[in-house]
């Protein structure tokens, strides 16, 4: 079993702590992963893109075209780029962030519509999950850390679970944040519960 993954969205995002937590999870889980970031000019706001291969030994970290079982997009038009990237038998989410660049916001560029993104995407994967920041739930009054709920919901919806277990990422959520652990904790159970639910 194996599952190759593509992230894309924008700097600030915490695309590449999506990443790097399916990393350290698979690392304790003892699982092969593979992990190649790409990152756009700017900090917050450029374009970010990761590919994330685990469970296969002696592959490179790179994805071919059409060729991710689970395709994430963290930002509306950024989603777009991931298209491609999408097995027809694949699962693509699409975490429905609204982030306009200077020129949608002055009106001189076009912006897509969720239906136009959508539309897309449903005649490119088999699976189409969109989450809708609005949903995102409060933990002591703070919403959740949106990356950490994708994150939920992607084990939700692919091989992630079995290949990984979800303890062993909880237990990577932990590690990586102790002060936080039990808001990032429920923030991830809540995206898995919402990524089974959206099936």
């Amino acid at each position: 079993m194996s599952c190759d993954i593509v992230l894309v969205g924008v700097g600030g995002q915490g695309v590449l702590t999506i990443g790097d937590l399916l990393l350290r999870a698979a690392f304790a889980a003892d699982v092969p992963a593979s992990f190649c970031p790409t990152k756009g000019m700017a900090q917050r706001g450029g374009f970010v893109k990761v590919e994330i291969r685990i469970g296969q030994e002696g592959v490179g970290p790179r994805i071919g075209e059409r060729g991710a079982d689970l395709v994430v997009g963290m930002e509306r038009s950024e989603a777009l780029k991931g298209i491609r990237c999408v097995n027809p038998e694949g699962t693509f989410i699409l975490f429905d962030h609204v982030w306009e660049p200077t020129g949608a916001m002055l009106g001189t560029d076009p912006y897509p519509t969720l239906e136009q993104v959508t539309e897309r995407i449903g005649s490119a994967a088999k699976e189409l999950i969109v989450l809708d920041p609005a949903d995102l739930p409060s933990v002591d009054g703070r919403r959740v850390q949106p990356n950490v709920y994708v994150l939920g919901a992607m084990l939700g919806v692919s091989p992630l679970g079995e290949l990984l277990g979800t303890s062993t990422v909880e237990r990577a959520l932990a590690d990586r944040w102790p002060r936080v652990s039990e808001t990032n904790v429920a923030a991830f159970r809540s995206g898995l519960k919402s990524g089974e639910g959206n099936r």
